[in-house]
């Protein structure tokens, strides 16, 4: 298996009594499943600078063959080097927001702003790249959403991480994808 037991993870899968919980690398995977289970995905904090990590998170999701939107305020467009794709300014202006996982790759103040628009549009999967939660966001997140992926745990040193977990999860979920070309 590919995921630890060094994890925070988030869920209402953990807020049963201890009685009914499942193991801690359960309950990560079942999370983990239902976020890449999505049909659609979004990234908030995208960007056009292939130096930052709202550029490399979103290309990542492209590069998976993923039906990706990227959100952002200010950018009409992100451009990736084989396609341009339009924006969505906020998680409300998602055009299927119900059957939409959430990566955030903003700081926390943004993040948790995105993250009451995510939960008043339905979005049912969220997950925290490293440095986009504080301990406000996480009680948020944990009280909102079904599934919530962030904190420690995860394949790599920094948390849990879409370029280092993702395909794993991927495949958790049954999921397949083609290479695509960035």
């Amino acid at each position: 298996m590919y995921l630890n037991n060094k994890t925070i993870l988030l869920s209402t899968l953990y807020r049963s009594p201890p009685s009914t919980r499942i193991s801690s690398l359960e309950m990560t995977e079942a999370v983990v499943t239902r976020f890449f289970q999505s049909p659609r995905f979004a990234v908030a904090g995208a960007n056009n600078d292939p130096h930052r990590f709202g550029y490399k998170i979103f290309a990542w999701y492209h590069q998976h063959s993923l039906p990706v939107t990227p959100i952002h305020p200010r950018e009409p467009t992100i451009r990736l080097p084989s396609q341009e794709y339009p924006v969505a300014s906020t998680p409300k202006s998602l055009p299927s927001p119900t059957e939409t996982s959430l990566s955030f790759v903003t700081p926390p103040p943004v993040t948790l702003q995105l993250l009451k628009q995510a939960h008043e549009v339905g979005i049912p999967a969220v997950w925290f790249q490293p440095g986009t939660y504080n301990d406000e966001v996480l009680e948020y997140a944990r009280d909102n959403f079904p599934a919530v992926i962030g904190g420690r745990g995860g394949a790599g040193s920094e948390g849990w991480c879409v370029l280092v977990d993702g395909e794993d999860g991927l495949e958790s979920a049954g999921r397949t994808w083609k290479q695509q070309k960035l």
